[in-house]
């Protein structure tokens, strides 16, 4: 294992959004939500995607991830050449990109332990050894502070928000991803609880070297995340790139500025 994770380390990877556009159906017709998105990681790489309420940020992560509620009209979102929007998710996910969801859904019946193994060998295309596994997973499961006893409970079934948080952590350190967005993981998370998630994500981008979308509207979580690159993302594009300093003056000015003529945050929500 330490050879196969050395050799994940050493590869680098790229992921290009290339002028995708993308929307939902509604009852008055179809609806444009992403209009012309362009945005390229490396491996390595952290961005941070900001911006005001129903700008589009969640669309872009659940549209790359393939949910079906987004219909793609056009563009490109090429992971190593790959273009993934003609892939189904769990190909996408076989590719290497991960989804860390703002409300983490539960799955009733099916164990932690057993829901993990089972993505574990769809995305690296072999089972774990059964002793190797449960060191792993035992291992991961104390470093995020999550009670053993969750191995065995249902995956998501009565966990807190913060519990939810801390599990879908957890699979992201097991899956070992290429690329790994997040969509407001800082979300209902209070200080202890995020700092726990932070640090584990910056543990597994520095054990597995992946590049990372960290959609976010506020700047707390960037005090333990330090993003490469700050993106401030309004009416369904990129409207300004900078350095983390950017998040801090969004912190004081908010996104005002940014949002279509005569429309207010709360409007878009």
């Amino acid at each position: 294992m330490a050879q196969a994770t050395a050799q994940h380390v050493s590869e680098s990877h790229t992921f290009e959004i290339r002028n995708l556009r993308a929307g939902v159906e509604t009852k008055r017709g179809f609806k444009e939500i992403l209009k012309g998105v362009n945005l390229t990681i490396h491996t390595g790489e952290i961005h941070a995607i900001m911006g005001p309420n129903g700008s589009g940020k969640s669309t872009l992560a659940y549209t790359l991830t393939g949910h079906p509620k987004y219909e793609v009209e056009s563009g490109q979102a090429l992971l190593d050449g790959v273009d993934i929007l003609k892939l189904k998710p769990y190909e996408r996910a076989r590719k290497g990109l991960f989804l860390s969801m703002q409300a983490p859904v539960e799955v009733p019946g099916v164990s932690m332990t057993n829901f993990m193994r089972t993505a574990v060998t769809e995305v690296q295309g072999h089972a774990p050894g059964l002793r190797q596994w449960v060191s792993e997973m035992s291992d991961a499961m104390k470093r995020l502070r999550i009670d053993p006893k969750f191995a065995q409970r249902s995956v998501n079934e009565g966990f807190s928000g913060g519990e939810k948080k801390r599990s879908e952590i957890l699979q992201l350190e097991l899956l070992k991803p290429k690329f790994a967005i997040f969509d407001e993981v800082d979300s209902g998370l209070d200080i202890d609880a995020l700092r726990i998630v932070a640090e584990g994500i910056n543990r597994a981008e520095k054990n597995d070297h992946f590049g990372a979308l960290l959609v976010t509207h506020y700047t707390r979580i960037l005090r333990y995340i330090h993003p490469d690159y700050v993106h401030v993302f309004a009416d369904g594009h990129f409207v300004r790139t900078g350095g983390p300093e950017l998040a801090d003056e969004l912190e004081e000015t908010g996104y005002d500025r940014y949002l279509p003529q005569g429309k207010s945050e709360s409007a878009l929500a």
